[in-house]
């Protein structure tokens, strides 16, 4: 299932900013990443947001993500951005395209324990966004 890099970056040297960005572009698309999102602005919608920019990347699965992530190419990446490039970044599993379901509920109120090799025995289904 494909798996995601969600970064929030804040640039204090754009010069540098323009090193690391090459540097890792070729990392991330030598690894089968490919960019998503890539906008230098958010724009807030709901609360606040402290980056000037934002970048998601796809990558085929999340063993492809941290490989590339420990690449030597992409460490090289790290080393070029080190306190020029502020980077808050999260690494996420996809969902799939139908989405995923509600937790049924139990006369209580609350979700139902479902079981199964999916969720493993007793643990409660996921809540929708």
């Amino acid at each position: 299932m494909p798996a995601y890099v969600i970064v929030n970056v804040d640039v204090l040297d754009e010069e540098t900013a323009l090193a690391y960005a090459s540097v890792a572009q070729k990392s991330i698309l030598s690894h089968g990443g490919r960019y998503l999102v890539a906008g230098s602005t958010p724009e807030p919608v709901e609360g606040t947001w402290d980056s000037s920019r934002f970048v998601v990347i796809e990558f085929p699965d999340m063993d492809r993500i941290r490989e590339w992530y420990d690449s030597p190419e992409y460490r090289r990446a790290r080393e070029i951005r080190e306190g020029k490039v502020r980077v808050g970044m999260l690494f996420v599993e996809g969902a799939p395209p139908e989405g995923f379901s509600l937790p049924a509920q139990d006369p209580s109120g609350g979700p139902r324990a479902e079981p199964g090799p999916e969720r493993g025995e007793g643990r409660p289904a996921p809540k929708s966004c």
